[in-house]
């Protein structure tokens, strides 16, 4: 395997694109498979990646490191630590799958097609770059293809959909540029380097700290989304293809809570400390609770589980604002956990609509005596996004908990009492649409086909085994993570040490 592996897992899929585009517009079975081919050599490097992970250290790994355009100190530089891993994984992993989730799309195959492989580099791109510039970059590269995926290959409201995506996301780019050059220039001398930045986080002012992490907290809440950003997630989910909500809920909003852990907490060490323990505390428990409630009352299935993904980020904010091991972990944890989950439910939805062409959940009934396999699946999953113990959702929601008692007990209570309001609307959906008489209007539904088994395959074995051992990906995260909680609170302990004794 090559030394620079994370820029071959990068650049393929854009190497993909351009094949794919010199590929003629009507064979649409060699654009699939082409496709499909470029998303394999990522997924068996990032196979390579979990087995040779130094997972002892806290050190970058498979770094490299090129001058790009030297006159402003901008590099190209990327590796990966236990705080990124886990999203190069399931990058890969989703990409992959999504390829084949989209096998039905006939409407303009090939930009379809070129247009996911470049979204897929561009991720890859975000959760391996530790140059901000490069950073934003691919942040920003990001934005466009998902515009045009969601805006003409969406449902019947895709442009409003696609637009009000595209606007929310512009504002916190903004704010987040403005923030990046605010640090390029406070550093002397000037630098992108976000381990550079990092390690002088001690120069920076309690007031420049402020300022430039409520910046920054605000282009990465959006992105989560935490309320009250999150009104463009239920649109863009219901308008958008199958695959795409897939890497929305799987991939891109993982990008919010990352970009915190990478950027604002070793960055911004003192104004996180002040933040986290009333700001993020706060706003994780009301995701958690508020997404749980409006998932509750949707009768579009889509639709709820894009407000289930609203609640269930919740916990990971909740667990990264606890400052404990449990909590952290706990938190990236369910990061890995929501994006194989969620990405099974959204799978499922795209199953019987497929079908059946629409998603109202009293439009149906009775679908498990019709598609009894195809209703396992869903148990599957359905109980795993409730929490069950035995499955993946349930280890991370604990870890998480666990970490909020000790400084939030009420909070926590509230928190760990939402798990009863995602089970009553999960089982409620449940018997409307599987249970009970069958609607006569779908008796002859065939069952799940072989591709879609293939698409939840994977997912279904990871959500199983890491809620019975979620120690691969553990040991994975955690001696960064438990290395970041006591960098971030030894220098904010250390800047307030310094601000008391100038004190008069």
């Amino acid at each position: 395997m090559p030394t620079n592996v994370l820029t071959w897992m990068i650049f393929l899929p854009m190497l993909g694109a351009i094949v794919v585009l010199c590929l003629p517009r009507n064979a649409a079975t060699l654009i699939k498979g082409t496709a499909a081919a470029f998303t394999v050599p990522p997924l068996i490097m990032a196979v390579w990646l979990f087995q040779s992970f130094d997972r002892t250290t806290t050190e970058m790994q498979f770094v490299t490191k090129i001058p790009w355009i030297p006159s402003f100190n901008i590099e190209y530089f990327v590796g990966v630590d236990g705080i990124s891993i886990t999203m190069v994984l399931l990058t890969a992993l989703l990409s992959f799958i999504c390829i084949f989730a989209s096998w039905g799309i006939e409407k303009a195959t090939k930009a379809y097609f070129a247009l996911f492989l470049v979204l897929d580099a561009a991720m890859m791109g975000v959760f391996c770059a530790l140059d901000f510039f490069l950073f934003f970059v691919f942040w920003e590269v990001m934005l466009l293809p998902m515009y045009f995926l969601i805006g003409i290959w969406g449902g019947p409201r895709r442009e409003y959909a696609a637009i009000k995506f595209f606007l929310y996301t512009m504002v916190g780019s903004v704010l987040m540029l403005v923030a990046m050059l605010a640090l390029y220039f406070y550093a002397e001398p000037h630098t992108f380097d976000m381990l550079e930045l990092a390690s002088r986080s001690s120069t920076y002012s309690t007031g420049f700290q402020r300022i430039a992490w409520v910046a920054l907290f605000i282009g990465f809440a959006i992105k989560i989304p935490a309320f009250p950003f999150h009104t463009w997630l239920p649109d863009a989910h219901v308008e958008a293809p199958t695959a795409i909500s897939v890497i929305l809920a799987g991939v891109l909003l993982k990008m919010g809570t990352y970009g915190i852990l990478r950027i604002n907490y070793p960055m911004l060490p003192e104004a996180t400390m002040e933040f986290a323990f009333w700001l993020l505390i706060a706003l994780g428990t009301w995701n958690i609770v508020y997404g749980a409630l409006c998932a509750m009352a949707q009768t579009d299935f889509k639709k709820l589980i894009a407000y289930s993904s609203i609640s269930h980020m919740g916990y990971v904010m909740f667990g990264m604002a606890t400052m404990t091991s449990e909590g952290i972990n706990g938190a990236v944890l369910q990061m890995f956990n929501h994006g194989t989950v969620t990405a099974m439910l959204f799978l499922l939805v795209g199953v019987v609509y497929d079908r059946a062409h629409h998603r109202e959940i009293n439009g149906f009934g009775g679908l498990a005596g019709i598609m009894p396999f195809y209703t396992g699946w869903t148990a599957l999953a359905f109980f795993a996004a409730m929490g069950l113990p035995g499955l993946s959702a349930f280890i991370s929601e604990v870890l998480v908990l666990l970490g909020g008692w000790r400084h939030y007990p009420a909070l926590t209570i509230v928190s760990a009492s939402a798990v009863v309001l995602t089970a009553g609307y999960m089982l409620w959906t449940m018997q409307r649409i599987y249970l009970g008489k069958a609607n006569e209007k779908y008796l002859d539904l065939p069952d799940i086909n072989a591709r879609e088994v293939f698409t939840l395959v994977p997912l279904g074995i990871i959500v199983v085994v890491l809620g019975v051992y979620p120690r691969p990906v553990l040991d994975l995260i955690s001696k960064s993570l438990d290395h970041l909680n006591l960098v971030v609170a030894g220098k904010a302990q250390v800047a307030l040490a310094a601000a008391s004794s100038v004190l008069p």
